[in-house]
C-alpha cells in the first residue's frame, strides 16, 4: 500500500494510495478490515501508548513481508519502518483527550520514523476531530470509531456527537439522513470531512479549517495550541510560501509556524539600509503596502530620506524592502481597531527587539490607536524616545504634512530591496551597488555588469538566484545529488546530501558530479535525505558540467 504523496501542507499530506484495485484520494478512510486482515488478532496492537521499552519489545511483533502495517509506539527503538511502508499508531484514540501526552507521543514517533510512510490511526477518526488528525499528519482511517458512536445512538457531525433524535431536525442530505439510517449518515459525514480536508490541504490552508473546526471541541484546541508551542518541530514543515490567503482570524494565527518564522527571520537575518531615521507606518489592506493609496501617500510625504517599517499584525513590524515576502503580501485580518492583550504583547516585543539589535538615531512613529500604544509599549522596553508624527487619521493632509516637515534635511536611503530580502531568504549581507534593476513593481529583475542575477517572484516574493546569483551566496540553500544529469524533477532516492535549513517552497542550488541545476525545494532538506520517494526539487534550469 505504497502512497503517492503529490501535496504538502505543514505535517498534513494529500495524494494517492492503491487500495486493492483501486486509487484512492487521502486523507481518507476504509474498511480496513479487508486491505489488512491480520492486523486484527497482531500481537502487540493493545500494547498502551504509555508502555515502557521493555514492554513494548516483549510484546509488539512486526509482520514480516505480510503487506500488513508496521506498528510504530512511543517506547521502539527508531528506524522500523521502511519508506513507503504504512505504518500504524495503535491506541491513537487514547490520547485524543490529553493534548499534552498526544503532542509529546507525536514529536517522538515523527522525528524518528520515516517522512514517506502512511500514517493511519485506528478507531480514531470523527467527524468532529479528523481536522485535527489530518493537521498532525495521519492519512490513514477506518470507521469503527463512527460505527461506535452510531451504537451509542449518537448523531456525528464536525460540530459535535448529539443524540440519535437530533438526526431529524439536523438533516444533512446525505443518503443516510434521507433513508433515516443513522450508521450511514455518520460514516459519510466522516467521508465528507475529509474530502473537506483534502481540499484545503490542496490550497494549502488547512491551518485556516483547523483554527474554525476546533474551536467546539476543548482538546482539539489544547492540541494545536500545543503543536505550536513546539516551533522546531512543526516548522521543519511548513513551507516558506502557501497558496492563497493567511487568514488570521483567531488569536492562533499569531504561533503560526509561518508568523513566528517571519518574526524570527527579521530579527536574526534581516540586515536594515544603511540610515539612522526610521519611519513607523500602519498596514493597509491591500497588499503589498507600497500599491495601496494610502502607502503612496506616505512614501511621497517620506520622499526616500528614512527607513519605512509598517507596524501590523499578526506579524509584528515588516520592513518595506519585505512587504512582498510571503506572508506578508499575503495575508488577511479582521479590522476591528482593537489590539487585544496577547497581540500587543507579541508585537511590542518584536518591535522592542528589532530596535535593541539596530540603532537609529530618530524613530518617527506615524501611526494611531492601537498600533500607537504598542509602540510605546515597545520604546519604554527597548530605551527608546518615539517623535510622533500624528495623533489621528495617518493620511490626513496635516498628519503628512507634519510627516514632511519631521523629514525635513535628512538624507535620503538607498532602495535596499535586493538587499534585504537577500538577508531575509538567504542569511547573506549582499552589496547591492553594483546592481542595476528593471521592471515594473513587484516584478523586479536584477542584473550585474548586465549579467541576470536575480528575479524576484510575483507569487511569493522571494528571490530566484541564477547561476552566476547563487555565485554571489556563499553558502547554504545547496543540494547534492548523485552521478546523473537531471531530465526534470529530482526526486529523493537521487539525493545525496541537503542543507538541514532548506523547507518546502525554497529557492535551492544543486550540485553533482556532471551537472548543477536551479529550482525549488519540494520538502524539507531533512526529508529528502531520510525519504526514499517523492519529489525531492522542481527544476527550473539544468546546466552539464
Amino acid at each position: 500500500m505504497k502512497p503517492d504523496i503529490r501535496r504538502r501542507d505543514g505535517l498534513a499530506r494529500g495524494g494517492m494510495i492503491t487500495a486493492g484495485t483501486a486509487r484512492v484520494p487521502f486523507p481518507a478512510a476504509l474498511d480496513t478490515g479487508p486491505l489488512f486482515p491480520a492486523l486484527m488478532n497482531q500481537q502487540g496492537t493493545n500494547v498502551p501508548l504509555g508502555a515502557d521499552p521493555a514492554f513494548a519489545r516483549t510484546y509488539i511483533l512486526q509482520p514480516e513481508g505480510t503487506g500488513e502495517p508496521v506498528i510504530i509506539h512511543p517506547a521502539l527503538p527508531t528506524d522500523i519502518a521502511h519508506s513507503g511502508d504504512c505504518v500504524v499508531v495503535a491506541n491513537w484514540h487514547t490520547v485524543m483527550d490529553n493534548p499534552r501526552q498526544y503532542v509529546d507521543y507525536l514529536v517522538i514517533l515523527k522525528e524518528k520514523t520515516r517522512p514517506d510512510t502512511l500514517w493511519y490511526a485506528p478507531a480514531a477518526a470523527l467527524p468532529s476531530n479528523v481536522h485535527i488528525l489530518c493537521y498532525s499528519g495521519f492519512d490513514l482511517f477506518d470507521y469503527r470509531a463512527a460505527d461506535l458512536r452510531t451504537a451509542q445512538q449518537k448523531f456525528c457531525m464536525p460540530e459535535g456527537e448529539f443524540p440519535a433524535s437530533a438526526m431529524e431536525e439536523m438533516k444533512c442530505g446525505c443518503e443516510g439522513c434521507r433513508a433515516g439510517d443513522l450508521r450511514m449518515h455518520n460514516r459519510l459525514a466522516l467521508d465528507r470531512e475529509l474530502a473537506v480536508c483534502r481540499l484545503f490541504i490542496s490550497q494549502g490552508q488547512l491551518r485556516e479549517l483547523v483554527e474554525s473546526r476546533c474551536r467546539l471541541q476543548a482538546p482539539n484546541v489544547a492540541i494545536l495550541r500545543r503543536l505550536d508551542t513546539r516551533y522546531s518541530f512543526v516548522e521543519r514543515s511548513a513551507p516558506v510560501v502557501r497558496g492563497g490567503i493567511l487568514k488570521a482570524n483567531s488569536g492562533e494565527s499569531m504561533n503560526r509556524p509561518e508568523v513566528r518564522r517571519f518574526m524570527e527571520r527579521v530579527l536574526s537575518r534581516y540586515i536594515p539600509p544603511k540610515t539612522d531615521v526610521a519611519v513607523l507606518l500602519p498596514c493597509s489592506a491591500r497588499k503589498p503596502y507600497s500599491l495601496s493609496q494610502t502607502h503612496r501617500r506616505f512614501c511621497m510625504a517620506i520622499d526616500g530620506r528614512a527607513h519605512e517599517l509598517i507596524v501590523t499584525s499578526p506579524l509584528g513590524l515588516v520592513p518595506r524592502e519585505l512587504e512582498t515576502v510571503y506572508p506578508a503580501m499575503h495575508y488577511d485580518v479582521p479590522v476591528t481597531g482593537f489590539w487585544d492583550a496577547e497581540e500587543r504583547a507579541v508585537i511590542a516585543g518584536v518591535i522592542a527587539q528589532y530596535f535593541k539589535k539596530h540603532h537609529y538615531r530618530r524613530v518617527i512613529a506615524h501611526l494611531e490607536g492601537g498600533a500607537r500604544a504598542v509602540v510605546e509599549m515597545a520604546a519604554e522596553s527597548a530605551g527608546i524616545t518615539p517623535e510622533y508624527s500624528c495623533r489621528e487619521d495617518p493620511a490626513s493632509g496635516a498628519a503628512l504634512n507634519n510627516l514632511d516637515n519631521a523629514l525635513a534635511g535628512e538624507r535620503r536611503v538607498r532602495d535596499d530591496r535586493l538587499h534585504g530580502i537577500c538577508s531575509y531568504q538567504f542569511n547573506v549581507d549582499l552589496d547591492p551597488r553594483p546592481f542595476s534593476v528593471r521592471g515594473t513593481f513587484p516584478e523586479l529583475f536584477y542584473s550585474r555588469n548586465r549579467v541576470p542575477c536575480f528575479s524576484l517572484d510575483t507569487a511569493g516574493g522571494m528571490l530566484r538566484p541564477t547561476f552566476d546569483g547563487w555565485s554571489l551566496i556563499p553558502e547554504g540553500y545547496r543540494i547534492t545529488i548523485d552521478d546523473f544529469i537531471p531530465e526534470g524533477d529530482i526526486l529523493a532516492p537521487g539525493v545525496t546530501g541537503a542543507d538541514t535549513s532548506i523547507r518546502d517552497g525554497d529557492e535551492v542550488l544543486v550540485t553533482g558530479p556532471r551537472a548543477i541545476a536551479t529550482g525549488r525545494a519540494a520538502m524539507s532538506g531533512d526529508e529528502m535525505v531520510r525519504s526514499g520517494h517523492g519529489v525531492a526539487v522542481r527544476v527550473r534550469k539544468v546546466k552539464r558540467i
